[in-house]
């Protein structure tokens, strides 16, 4: 587990730069409006396809990569 630890930060780095970009990428349907209580009807279920699906999972992938990454970092 010591050769972990000098490359550790870039991983963190580079695992976080990925979950931004991933979560700033994805599609949001939520206006102004539907904060403030107004057309309630717009905030349906939509279903995921494509491109979106796939964004959507790997934003979980990378998500817990940059967890356990984190904790590795506390136990190391």
């Amino acid at each position: 587990m010591q050769f972990l630890l000098p490359i550790l930060p870039y991983i963190e780095i580079v695992l976080a730069v990925l979950l931004v970009t991933a979560i700033l990428l994805q599609q949001s349907d939520a206006s102004a409006g539907g904060a403030f209580g107004g057309d309630s009807f717009s905030s349906a279920h939509r279903t995921r396809r494509g491109f979106d699906q796939t964004l959507f999972i790997s934003t979980i992938v990378i998500a817990a990569l940059f967890t356990i990454s984190a904790f590795l970092a506390l136990i190391i």
